[in-house]
């Protein structure tokens, strides 16, 4: 057999057969699905209310404006939102992995005590839930009812992603743990120097699952926090929305719309100034999350 025969083609050289057309046709198609709302609410957003009433598929606007961005920041409250998240990320993501690696750390030990009774009592939350109101009885009995921390301790734990982790402990071999142990380490310090720092994927995994859950946040708020001043950005956003709802349906002419503090163009800005920060976040952690997610969700 020659040479020629033997040697491998080139990649992207391999002519695409009719398989490869239809599944690029199709991928396309589910892209511009999702491009082109988001495209709408962006152009929307730099639109005036009148163009937006002429043409609500608006791709190109014909008068940029910034006037639902001036009348979205004009009153603070999206930016008591974006400082009040904040602070839940700051606060409650650290708690949130702290608490999942340690808890999944302790049951991926054969010779942890109780190791099978505990993870059936974080198996069993999964699949029944006591519900909102034990949750809000056990907050307000800690005094915690209106502040930030009865949302942050709330959402702090997620058996989900505990199993996940404790899945991808499994995968490390434990040679690693007996030579760190020979030498005088203990579980936090084998934890902390051995364990994470060979667990960076499934780390950034939790770490996108937690920071995208607290930013997105809002029905713990709604329970827990009473004033304005507390809201998360989801909960702004709420109230934004249905405002600009209820006064869209109350205004009696085109006039009336238009001269609403709430109009399409601010419910618009609004959705896209939340969703930037969290659409910036993701892709910093994308190149682990494949590989995060598949080794913790299968035991080997």
């Amino acid at each position: 057999m020659s040479k020629k025969a033997n040697k491998k083609p080139r990649i992207g050289t391999e002519k695409m057969t009719l398989l490869d057309y239809i599944i690029f046709a199709v991928l396309l198609v589910l892209a511009l699905m999702i491009l082109i709302p988001f495209w709408n609410v962006i152009m929307i957003s730099f639109a005036t209310q009148k163009e937006y009433a002429d043409n609500p598929f608006l791709m190109f606007p014909k008068e940029w404006t910034l006037d639902s961005y001036k009348a979205l920041f004009a009153d603070g409250t999206i930016l008591t939102g974006y400082k009040n998240t904040i602070i839940l990320l700051v606060i409650g993501l650290p708690l949130s992995l702290f608490l999942t690696t340690s808890m999944a750390y302790g049951l991926s030990r054969n010779k942890f005590p109780f190791k099978k009774f505990l993870f059936f009592l974080v198996l069993f939350t999964m699949i029944f839930n006591g519900g909102i109101v034990p949750l809000y009885l056990i907050m307000k009995s800690l005094h915690l009812t209106g502040t930030l921390w009865s949302v942050i301790l709330a959402g702090s734990f997620s058996a989900f992603n505990m199993i996940l982790m404790m899945n991808y402990f499994y995968t490390l071999p434990e040679s690693l743990m007996e030579s760190a142990r020979l030498d005088g380490a203990g579980e936090w310090r084998i934890l902390f120097s051995v364990v994470l720092p060979l667990a960076t994927p499934i780390m950034a995994t939790i770490t996108l699952f937690y920071g995208v859950a607290y930013w997105n946040s809002w029905y713990d708020a709604m329970i827990f926090l009473r004033k304005a001043d507390q809201l998360p950005l989801q909960n702004v956003l709420r109230n934004i929305i249905v405002t600009s709802t209820t006064n869209a349906s109350n205004a009696s002419s085109v006039d009336a719309a238009q001269a609403s503090n709430f109009s399409m163009g601010m419910k618009m800005a609004a959705v896209f100034v939340t969703m930037v920060p969290i659409m910036c976040f993701f892709p910093m952690l994308q190149k682990h999350f494949a590989k995060g997610v598949l080794t913790g969700a299968i035991k080997t």
